[in-house]
């Protein structure tokens, strides 16, 4: 398969997380899809490389993207901080667990959206929901979670928790 889509969503309030993530192939669309991600920066939309720390980026190489436009230095280190951390471990995690195949690391690149809400405050929440939220959307990336059958089974008792009604 030359693209695998997971979403995820972890936590609660203004720290919440919500991950929207694609894994393919370097040669595929998500690997063109990655490669835009980091050539086209623009005000507000600061992509960077999810790493462990300095100069040990992640495994499939992953670009994280924003999701909300980035409007001050505060959200900026959320997303530079707890939010690239988390996002790291759990691709980290997923290689060492055999979620994602080790041997297909150097093949494969992740494009994840992170969402972090203007009002945040709390660095370890983020960080944890993040992390969690990472670690679901991967599993269900590369399970295809969920089906189309529990698609369908769940789709009139789901209840969107955004849905302002």
């Amino acid at each position: 398969m030359s693209m695998f889509i997971g979403e995820a969503l972890a936590g609660d309030g203004n720290e919440v997380a919500h991950i929207d993530l694609l894994i393919g192939s370097k040669s595929g669309p998500v690997g063109v899809a990655f490669a835009n991600a980091l050539a086209r920066q623009s005000e507000g939309h600061t992509n960077l490389l999810a790493v462990l720390a300095p100069n040990l980026a992640v495994k499939p190489s992953t670009v994280m993207v924003t999701k909300v436009t980035i409007k001050g230095m505060k959200q900026a280190v959320q997303m530079f901080g707890p939010a690239q951390a988390a996002v790291a471990k759990a691709v980290a995690d997923a290689v060492a667990d055999g979620v994602i195949p080790k041997d297909q690391c150097e093949d494969l690149v992740m494009v994840c959206g992170v969402f972090i809400h203007p009002a945040a405050e709390d660095d370890k929440k983020i960080y944890d929901f993040n992390y969690a939220a990472t670690r679901d959307a991967i599993s269900a990336a590369m399970t295809g979670q969920p089906t189309a059958d529990e698609m369908v089974a769940g789709k009139d008792s789901a209840e969107h928790p955004f849905r302002g009604f």
